[in-house]
């Protein structure tokens, strides 16, 4: 099977969507209006999660979570000159920032602004050698004056790179957000064509917020908590470990066209883990495996822990370039994991012993 042209029209709407932790309500949205086509229910908790429940009367209950949050900046002060001074939302690398252009979101509409950097024909010998961080950056939106520029931003507001969407060859897509939009995405399409063929389970797709900054669990653990479940599948991105200068030796080997990669060990289910291998190799779904000896970095981390626990399993999309404007993946993993993830809640029923034994 492969994605639908409405699908990857909806893809691009939720991309291309701006939403930095804290802040997802514009992608949000795009997600609950596509989801609205199909669930039997949708709504919206106040964390900001947005829930899409099919088979809302079956037993058990499955969770499949995709984080809908981005990483972003926030508009932190504004000097006498106008010029913006800007702090991280989630995890950046500032040399990533130097020269782009920042779409601030504010109350009367987006305010485009630049990255501004001393340039290298002017820095010491000694500081070009540096890397760059947020306090030697700033964000030029034409202002004349600090008056001015609080005419059209104020502190606290959000923003992310100016970037959308493009398709590239091969079936690969490259955007700044596929962190986690793609899983997002991916958790939803599962749902609908689980909702063409049901099982026994209750399915909830849920789009969840502030995973980039959820050290304290994020919606993924109000979610948990909220709806029960037996089981939960969690689809996040991992680093690809087919392009250069990526020892495999310490990331294992997950490349793009290789299928989902799916996480074994630690705090992961085994029960879970099993499922998904098993109906993989029964579809003939490509797939790799990613060994985790610790915490998984991902909302897996709060879902297994949350209510009397819950056996969670992380399916991941090999994605190049994490937390960039470009990160890069293959649509073809993309259709792969939203075919294995409706295929493993098909199997699961009221019998299903999640208990490792």
């Amino acid at each position: 099977m492969t994605l639908r042209a409405e699908a990857t029209a909806f893809l691009r709407r939720l991309l291309d969507a701006p939403g930095p932790s804290g802040f997802e309500t514009a992608a949000a949205r795009v997600w609950r209006a596509e989801a609205e086509t199909f669930a039997a229910k949708v709504t919206v908790d106040v964390a900001g999660n947005s829930v899409a429940e099919v088979n809302p009367g079956g037993h058990p209950t499955i969770l499949l979570d995709g984080h809908i949050d981005e990483i972003g900046v926030i508009v932190q002060y504004v000097d006498d000159d106008g010029f913006v001074y800007i702090s991280p939302i989630g995890g950046w690398d500032g040399q990533v920032l130097v020269g782009q252009r920042i779409r601030l979101l504010t109350a009367a509409g987006d305010v485009i602004g630049v990255v501004g950097r001393k340039p290298i024909h002017l820095m010491k010998e000694a500081d070009r050698e540096k890397a760059v961080k947020f306090v030697d950056l700033w964000v030029d939106i034409g202002a004349t004056s600090r008056e001015d520029a609080l005419k059209r931003v104020e502190v606290g507001d959000p923003g992310v790179i100016d970037a959308r969407m493009h398709d590239f060859p091969g079936n690969r897509i490259v955007s700044r957000s596929i962190d986690d939009r793609i899983g997002a995405f991916a958790v939803l399409e599962a749902l609908r064509r689980y909702a063409n063929r049901p099982g026994a389970a209750r399915v909830l797709a849920v789009a969840t917020t502030q995973e980039e900054i959820g050290w304290h669990g994020g919606g993924a653990l109000v979610a948990a908590n909220a709806a029960r479940p037996a089981m939960a599948i969690v689809v996040d991105v991992t680093h690809a470990s087919d392009v250069p200068s990526i020892e495999k030796k310490e990331i294992g080997e997950q490349k793009l066209g290789g299928g989902p990669v799916l996480s074994r060990g630690a705090l992961l289910s085994p029960v879970v883990f099993e499922l998904l291998r098993s109906a993989a190799r029964a579809r003939n779904i490509p797939f790799a495996v990613h060994a985790v000896g610790r915490d998984t970095s991902t909302n897996a981390d709060a879902i297994h822990i949350a209510q009397d626990g819950v056996a969670t399993a992380l399916v991941s999309i090999a994605n190049r370039y994490m937390h960039s404007p470009n990160e890069m993946v293959s649509l073809d993993d993309v259709d792969h994991t939203a075919e294995l993830v409706s295929e493993v809640c098909r199997m699961v029923d009221a019998n299903t012993d999640f208990a490792p034994r």
